[in-house]
């Protein structure tokens, strides 16, 4: 059996019968968690084995766990800072923020990984123009070179600890002032302009091999009258034919209030999937979601069972032998002074913050 299109959640810390026969139907592809499915890492650990052994090839499991404001599993988990502060450091130092961005980045992603999460939905891609609070310190930045540099350090770290990155939201969240979890933004520049700013970190990415990108609920009036995830030109034309982008694409969730833009839960999805959209998030509506793998489940693709192969988790340590890596205390200790010390003063002159290998 394949894996479906359909990416969904579960309600609580545990699989309830229901749970279980919904995710063994073959539309279904993985299963993104939420803070309310986390107590701590054994249970998360037990959670993740009984959603892997459902099924051969095992689902995908996601979740948010970008750092600062966006961090679904907190207590027995490093506290990641906001990707802000990478930038606040790049003005000072470029190559340490690199560095740190690389680290910080495998520490996510080797803590995910030792309880059976197969990736995050992250590096953040958007650029922080200061019009858009859902960004904001989300963000690597304002300019899009130092945002590109970054992001594909956190990334690189990602995949050194067994994980495979997702680039959001494209082609930039961060021109429009509106939050797309509530109403539909509209972003008014022509591509031209979209082309030297925004698009210049998805590129970026795209040439160094990101697995998977996530496309804005946003529409560019000058570009195409949808939103870029419900686009056959933004997902098409522009990302896979011109970019060449080759991996997965995840719709973002389609319960937010900008994709009803797309009509029902029904014809969002087959807009979405009709623009080139692999899997498609649903979450926070059971009903939509059992919809939705009854609409799909005739929707095989040999082509995406490719690409969903590279978001299997690989390796990893487990919890016990990770907290004792030298690696793993050195980059919580970077985490810890990120988070709680403003000034950005990392020790720059401790000879052992000098090693860049950290996987």
């Amino acid at each position: 059996m394949s894996l479906g299109p359909i990416m969904l959640d579960i309600a609580g810390t545990r699989l309830t019968a229901e749970d279980r026969e919904l995710l063994r139907h073959p539309a279904v592809g993985g299963v993104i968690l939420f803070a309310r499915n986390y107590a701590d890492p054994a249970q998360l650990a037990a959670l993740t084995a009984e959603i892997h052994a459902l099924r051969e090839p095992r689902l995908l499991i996601g979740v948010d766990q970008e750092g600062g404001r966006v961090q679904r599993f907190r207590d027995g988990f490093t506290r990641l800072p906001a990707m802000g502060c990478f930038a606040a450091l790049h003005a000072r130092d470029p190559a340490r923020a690199r560095e740190l961005c690389d680290r910080l980045g495998w520490l996510m992603a080797a803590e995910l990984r030792a309880v059976g999460v197969d990736f995050s939905f992250a590096p953040v891609l958007d650029l922080d123009r200061g019009l858009c609070a859902v960004v904001g310190d989300r963000a690597f930045g304002a300019a899009p070179e130092q945002v590109a540099e970054l992001a594909l350090a956190w990334a690189e770290g990602m995949r050194r600890a067994g994980m495979a990155a997702v680039g959001k939201h494209f082609p930039g969240h961060g021109g429009v002032a509106v939050d797309s979890h509530h109403a539909l933004p509209s972003d008014p520049r022509p591509f031209g302009e979209l082309a030297m700013e925004d698009l210049v970190p998805f590129e970026r990415l795209i040439a160094h091999g990101i697995e998977a990108l996530m496309p804005a609920h946003v529409v560019y009036p000058q570009v195409a009258p949808e939103p870029a995830g419900f686009s056959p030109r933004w997902l098409g034309e522009i990302l896979r034919q011109r970019l060449g982008f080759e991996g997965v694409i995840f719709s973002d969730d389609l319960n937010m209030g900008a994709a009803a833009a797309g009509g029902d839960h029904l014809d969002r999805a087959r807009a979405a999937h009709a623009a080139g959209c692999d899997v498609l998030l649903i979450c926070n509506n059971r009903p939509a979601a059992a919809a939705l793998v009854e609409c799909f489940v005739d929707a095989t693709d040999p082509a995406l069972a490719l690409r969903l192969v590279r978001m299997h988790g690989r390796g990893g340590h487990d919890r016990l032998h990770l907290r004792e890596c030298p690696d793993w205390q050195r980059a919580v200790d970077h985490a810890a002074r990120l988070e709680t010390h403003h000034s950005l003063d990392l020790g720059l002159d401790d000879p052992t913050d000098s090693e860049t290998n950290v996987g």
